[in-house]
């Protein structure tokens, strides 16, 4: 900042007060006076705080550098200047429009996706080529363009004829690019090739396929296809009523599932073509009908807690540790997410592919970094901030806040290491009502939202909680160590838990993302779900394990590669002011999130007596093989079926989110039976599952594609709400508890190396809490051809529920359904991945 300041002395006061300022680490300025001994000066202050520095064994405060100051004086006038500081502001200018133009550069580029500044040169070149020999190709068009110009005589008619044929070639360019993007969207609308048999493509199928290649340009930016993408389709209510009935008549007996259907007709009839016409009129208005709803009804409007009920969490390698050395892991790892979000930035990454040439929505990658949840009374909302140059770091009750640059470059490994490792040697003890800060963003929302306004609106306590919310992200140096070790049975439980929910205090769950790293080297992933789905925070995941591992290492010690600029600022420790009213607040907060985090039952393993290979042998869907066998154990953990949820993207529309599978159907049911039925015979089994198996694998395709049931439900539940309208079918609907909720985590997203090389460098995926009191929560991954791992949690304090017994359930019932199809198991391999 620029500081003008004039003073003057008091009359009859000999002496004059000339006015400095002093910086502190909140950015609040304290006056101070030294006296002098003339009677008026001039000063102006460019005050440029660029350093940090440690004191004893304490953190100290940030210190001024004075960049540029002058008094005037009877004597002349005194010039001071810093070079240091005046460096760091040229820099930081440089860096920050250099930002600026790679994005007006990418967004010139989206903006005529799929053709580009050569094919525009390519079109002027050649119409310009055809007037020179006298040939019109804009029939007529460039004549009239100029005699529309304006410059009467000014111009020669030469140049008014380059202008007009730049002009209609401009014109033709920018016509072209939109006929190109209206194909593509057209023939993104097909989906005919998603429900053709495993290996059989018809030839329509084929057509289609190499139109889209071609329509679909070269070397494409992250968001370039997001303006070629269809809009999710709305459903017909007809087909929707059908698929929900269908899906619901396993779990009612004759006599509710007719009370239902009369519902279901009745809603049909009377009530549903009014709220259709509403929902299709916003398909019309806006990108996607589902998402912005979604994201505020179904996430930001929820009042209960966020940790275990929304957060989810992402492990690191299973069998592996790159580094067990702390703040080294620590230091790679920020290192590597810094390059991804660089090539956030630039839009350098390739957009996701289905087919490896249909293209997915990319818009959730947007708010990945420098996003935080901001609680509110009613609904929370999404902070996202275009650029950040530092990190907040959580350390046995303390927070601090690091730089990512320095000189206008990003810190190398061994810098971050450095600075990481200054946070472990800090021996200073946190201050009152700070270990515990972050179990406001674990608890109930309106309490949270209150404490923020009356304690955190003002002074230091809005500066440092300002540092966190605008952070590029939020990292945990844990005390505790965790992974999976096979001589421990309940290992991976516990690093579940410790991920999911922690001490309740030791994560800030309100960010994007919480990067836990522990103190023998292991790490993980708390992440915030309103902003994104589980795939962009695997996306980003793979990344960062693949280029920790591979590509920037460690020397033989463990440390991070390079060498250590001892210059650097060191890490600032955020200034906290918490009231005992504050504190208050705090701890209840903390208690409700204590007493939900110990009622959270994990049991997670790693399935290694097969995996994806063998069950492709089985010429089956992987996923519908795992959806069955949940069914399977289900039905003998509990006695009966339950609806449940299996999370599919529809990423293939514009800001697609997800669409829930149902996954309990008739006809697994009838599988599920024939396998509690000893009269049964394995042959009619098998069919029975075959049959199960096309089934689901129909529905999620259904979902992909936009025919999806509780998506459409949910809206027009939301269109009855605005309009007044009591509905009890939707009513009904709404409140039916997901009992067994399920999703699979998406891997090898990147292909970054490969698995067949590497078999121990494989992640266990992750998990999240139970949906329901009295229900499970199942997450799995299909980890190479050999390997699953599953994550399984419900509540104790529910008597129908143990994660370990629904577990073993589920290990028998795969084992079972494995013995149908008569093939064994590669043990060879499976002997790699014990060893």
């Amino acid at each position: 900042f620029l500081c003008h300041i004039y003073t003057h002395g008091a009359v009859g006061f000999e002496g004059h007060w000339d006015i400095k300022f002093k910086a502190c680490t909140l950015g609040r300025l304290t006056l101070w006076k030294e006296k002098t001994a003339h009677t008026q000066d001039f000063c102006i202050l460019f005050i440029y705080i660029y350093q940090k520095s440690l004191r004893g064994s304490k953190m100290a405060e940030a210190h001024q550098a004075v960049a540029f100051q002058f008094t005037v004086t009877p004597e002349g006038i005194d010039v001071q200047l810093s070079r240091e500081a005046l460096k760091q502001i040229y820099l930081s200018g440089i860096i920050s429009w250099k930002k600026r133009f790679i994005r007006l550069r990418n967004s010139v580029l989206t903006g005529v996706y799929p053709g580009s500044p050569s094919s525009w040169l390519v079109v002027v070149f050649a119409t310009m080529g055809s007037m020179y020999v006298k040939t019109d190709p804009s029939l007529g068009l460039i004549d009239h363009i100029r005699k529309l110009l304006p410059g009467g005589n000014a111009l020669s008619t030469n140049t008014r004829t380059l202008i007009s044929a730049t002009l209609f070639a401009t014109g033709f360019w920018i016509s072209g690019i939109f006929v190109v993007r209206q194909t593509l969207k057209m023939l993104l609308c097909y989906h005919g090739w998603m429900f053709e048999p495993h290996g059989k493509i018809s030839t329509s199928t084929k057509i289609w396929g190499s139109l889209v290649k071609i329509l679909s340009g070269r070397r494409p930016l992250l968001y370039s296809f997001q303006t070629s993408l269809p809009c999710l389709p709305v459903p017909r209510v007809k087909d929707t009523i059908h698929r929900y009935l269908e899906s619901v008549r396993p779990l009612l007996d004759d006599d509710e599932y007719l009370k239902m259907k009369t519902l279901a007709h009745d809603f049909q009839k009377n009530v549903a073509p009014r709220l259709q016409k509403y929902l299709i009129l916003k398909s019309w208005w806006t990108a996607n009908y589902v998402s912005d709803w979604w994201e505020e009804y179904i996430y930001l409007r929820s009042r209960g807690p966020i940790m275990v009920n929304s957060n989810y969490y992402v492990t690191d390698f299973l069998f592996v540790s790159p580094a067990h050395i702390q703040a080294a892991r620590a230091g790679n790892t920020v290192h590597a997410m810094m390059l991804y979000r660089r090539q956030l930035d630039r839009e350098e990454i390739k957009p996701m592919m289905a087919m490896g040439f249909v293209p997915m929505c990319s818009a959730q990658m947007e708010r990945l970094f420098n996003t935080t949840r901001i609680p509110g009374l009613e609904t929370d909302m999404v902070q996202h901030m275009k650029d950040s140059k530092h990190m907040v770091v959580y350390h046995k009750g303390r927070f601090y806040k690091v730089w990512l640059y320095h000189g206008g470059r990003l810190l190398k490994p061994r810098d971050l290491e450095m600075q990481f490792q200054k946070i472990l040697d800090d021996k200073s003890e946190p201050q009152p009502g700070e270990e515990r800060l972050a179990a406001l963003t674990a608890g109930d929302r309106v309490p949270w939202a209150k404490a923020m306004a009356e304690f955190f609106s003002k002074g230091k306590n809005k500066a440092a909680l300002t540092a966190i919310q605008t952070a590029a992200l939020f990292m945990t140096l844990d005390e505790g160590s965790h992974g999976y070790k096979k001589e421990i049975e309940n290992s991976l439980d516990l690093y579940a838990k410790s991920l999911l929910h922690g001490k309740c205090y030791d994560r800030w769950f309100d960010k994007s993302f919480t990067l836990v790293v522990y103190k023998n080297g292991k790490m993980g992933l708390n992440a915030e779900h309103s902003w994104a789905d589980a795939p962009v925070i695997g996306h980003l995941w793979e990344y960062v394990l693949a280029t920790d591992c591979f590509q920037l290492g460690y020397t033989e010690e463990g440390h991070c590669i390079g060498e250590t600029n001892h210059a650097l600022p060191a890490p600032q420790r955020l200034q906290w002011d918490i009231s005992p009213e504050c504190q208050e607040v705090i701890n209840s907060s903390y208690n409700v999130a204590k007493t939900l985090a110990d009622d959270v039952d994990f049991c997670c393993f790693p399935f290694m007596l097969f995996g994806k290979g063998l069950i492709k042998r089985c010429r089956t869907s992987p996923d519908a093989f795992i959806q069955i066998a949940l069914q399977l154990a289900q039905f003998r953990d509990k006695g009966r079926l339950c609806l449940t949820y299996e999370a599919s993207m529809t990423r293939l529309y514009r800001e697609g989110r997800t669409e829930t599978v149902r996954s309990c159907t008739i006809e697994s049911t009838a599988f599920v039976k024939a396998m509690e039925d000893p009269k049964e015979t394995n042959v009619n089994r098998l069919a029975l599952f075959l049959k199960a198996a096309e089934k689901h694998q129909n529905m999620y395709r259904l979902a992909m594609t936009g025919s999806g049931i509780d998506r459409h439900l949910f809206c027009l539940y939301l269109v009855s709400k605005y309009l007044g309208i009591d509905s009890p079918f939707l009513k009904q609907v709404l409140s039916e508890p997901w009992k067994l909720s399920t999703s699979q985590t998406p891997q090898q997203q990147l292909n970054l190396y490969d698995l067949r090389k590497f078999p121990h460098h494989v992640s266990c995926g992750g998990g999240f809490g139970p949906v329901a009191d009295d229900g499970y929560g199942v997450s799995y991954i299909f980890v190479g051809e050999d390997l699953i791992a599953f994550h399984i949690s419900s509540k104790f304090s529910s008597p129908e529920t143990n994660s370990h017994r629904f577990g073993n359930n589920l290990r028998q019932a795969m084992l079972d359904i494995q013995k149908l199809f008569g093939l064994a198991s590669d043990e060879k391999k499976n002997d790699i991945l014990h060893n």
